[in-house]
């Protein structure tokens, strides 16, 4: 038999990006498999919240691999949303995901900061890491579904705009379920700071939404 010449193609750094995620993902159930087994039932019970709603909320090694997974996740969902719904106006490459999840943590991270300055402003630091607590889990939620949707959108349904949409309305049904957890809880507390609770909501949370649904319309 002759030797034949075989050329190893390059990795898709899309499945690298997946499976980076996935890694997060393993080390959160490996390493914490009875929070796991709560958060996945987040959105039908709140005892994930009523369990782990104390010291250390967020710096913990669950919430920072969910996290992680989080920032991946929706990273590439919105990459593919871009590409498929403008593919005459952006060039598919590595660097636009990498912009986009710079873009993406900026945001967050700014959004984080932003809460925590207005906890210690309003003197209501407890409160506040309690609600961004809830909100950055039902995120990490939703991450699931940003990741199914990713997974569809690469292997099988490829370019579906479908898909993009279904997945997009699940996402929004997560945080919805989240918004409305929090709201039921804290009602008193939001109405004391009703003008700064609508001035929040409609300037990270709706108007990011309306940019990238405007953003995406052909």
């Amino acid at each position: 038999m002759e030797p034949v010449l075989r050329e190893i193609g390059k990795v898709d750094w899309i499945t690298l990006i997946i499976f980076s995620s996935v890694i997060f993902l393993v080390l959160a159930k490996s390493l914490f498999y009875s929070r796991f087994l709560n958060f996945m039932i987040l959105p039908f019970n709140n005892k994930y919240i009523f369990l782990y709603n104390k010291k250390d909320r967020l710096m913990n090694w669950f919430h920072i691999f969910f996290t992680a997974f989080q920032l991946l996740n929706l990273s590439l969902f919105l990459y593919l949303a871009v590409t498929i719904y403008k593919p005459n106006e952006v060039l598919p490459s590595p660097l636009l995901f990498a912009l986009i999840l710079g873009l993406v943590f900026l945001f967050l991270f700014i959004k984080i900061l932003i809460q925590l300055g207005n906890s210690t402003i309003f003197n209501n630091q407890s409160v506040i890491a309690e609600i961004l607590f809830k909100k950055i889990s039902y995120l990490n939620y939703s991450s699931l579904a940003m990741f199914l949707a990713n997974v569809l959108l690469t292997y099988v349904f490829i370019g579906s705009k479908t898909v993009v949409i279904l997945g997009s309305v699940l996402i929004f049904l997560i945080l919805i379920i989240g918004w409305a957890t929090i709201i039921k809880t804290h009602l008193k507390f939001l109405t004391n700071y009703f003008f700064y609770f609508i001035l929040y909501l409609c300037a990270l949370e709706i108007a990011p939404i309306i940019i990238i649904v405007n953003s995406l319309k052909v």
